[in-house]
């Protein structure tokens, strides 16, 4: 057996593949066949996978580069295979709406996807122009989750989610922001607005949404999607060269320092799924994995975070 203690997310891959769960076809069943765990949606109760990807960056691609598509349509096989659904874009993110629409079109995904965008910009009428784009990129006619991108005009954009929602253009509202000075003004449309999901940053360099955004979104029925729960890279330098904590292993079944991560923002109960981005199908075999087997319990998160600030 290999000493997952020590595994980092290069040779992630050669793990991967001597344990069946090569890319490529031949992956499917073994994927297929251990699925990870899913959370229920609060306003809904439909069931949600809790490791989707996140598209910034990593999917600003041009559509028209075809090394670059099927290294991400590998990516998302992967993902859905392996029991994810949520794919999460925006305008804002370059060429990614675009990439994901014609991924989609070329994989016949659409229906295996829980999709997510966003709207960023201010006014009502360039609100709607600039969700109609996302629609044509995204080459759909429905939409499953739009967010108020960063707040940027909410109670205008907001208005209009809602009018589409209803219309059955889209399915789900919410409202997103990746920053901590804005965690007070996220808890205040929460308060105020009625809404189906929140994205926000959570991670073990950065827990404060567990103090009162959390709670909020446990007592409105708030479904809680994790951004940046790897702080854009900056948790795996921070452990460079380090183990994992035994214990992590043993209880936890962690098997790589992304698992440790994303298992700890998985650890909150008020968590419904986590989209790390990534554009290496390795470490989207990876990230599934944190899915499966044991959570931390408020025990082990405490322990969780009483080793990062030990580092």
């Amino acid at each position: 057996m290999p000493d997952f203690t020590e595994v980092s997310r290069k040779n992630f891959l050669k793990l991967a593949s001597a344990s069946g769960l090569a890319i490529g076809l031949r992956s499917v069943p073994t994927l297929a066949a251990q699925p990870i765990a899913s959370r229920k949606i609060p306003k809904t109760g439909e069931p949600m996978p809790v490791i989707g990807v996140g598209t910034a960056r990593v999917f600003d691609i041009s559509p028209t580069d075809e090394a670059d598509m099927a290294i991400r349509e590998k990516v998302l096989n992967i993902l859905f295979n392996g029991g994810g659904k949520m794919v999460d874009t925006a305008p804002s993110y370059g060429l990614a709406e675009d990439a994901v629409g014609v991924l989609f079109e070329r994989m016949k995904a659409r229906d295996k996807a829980f999709l997510a965008t966003k709207v960023r910009t201010t006014g009502e009428a360039e609100g709607i122009a600039e969700m109609e784009e996302s629609f044509k990129y995204l080459r759909t006619d429905k939409i499953d989750l739009m967010y108020v991108h960063n707040l940027r005009d909410t109670k205008t954009q907001i208005k209009t989610i809602r009018n589409w929602r209803e219309k059955g253009r889209l399915r789900y509202l919410g409202v997103t922001h990746f920053k901590m000075r804005a965690m007070d003004k996220l808890i205040q449309t929460v308060e105020q607005e009625p809404m189906d999901f929140v994205q926000m940053k959570y991670s073990l360099k950065n827990p404060d949404a567990a103090e009162k955004l959390f709670p909020l979104c446990q007592e409105k029925g708030v479904a809680v999607v994790i951004n940046r729960a790897f702080e854009r890279g900056k948790m795996f330098r921070a452990v460079k060269g380090k183990k994992l904590p035994e214990w992590s292993v043993k209880e936890l079944d962690c098997k790589s320092w992304a698992q440790f991560f994303l298992k700890f923002a998985l650890g909150h109960p008020a968590v419904t799924c986590v989209i790390p981005g990534t554009d290496k199908p390795e470490y989207m075999i990876d990230n599934l994995g944190a899915g499966r087997g044991p959570m931390p319990d408020a025990k082990q998160s405490k322990k969780m975070i009483d080793y990062w600030r030990s580092l």
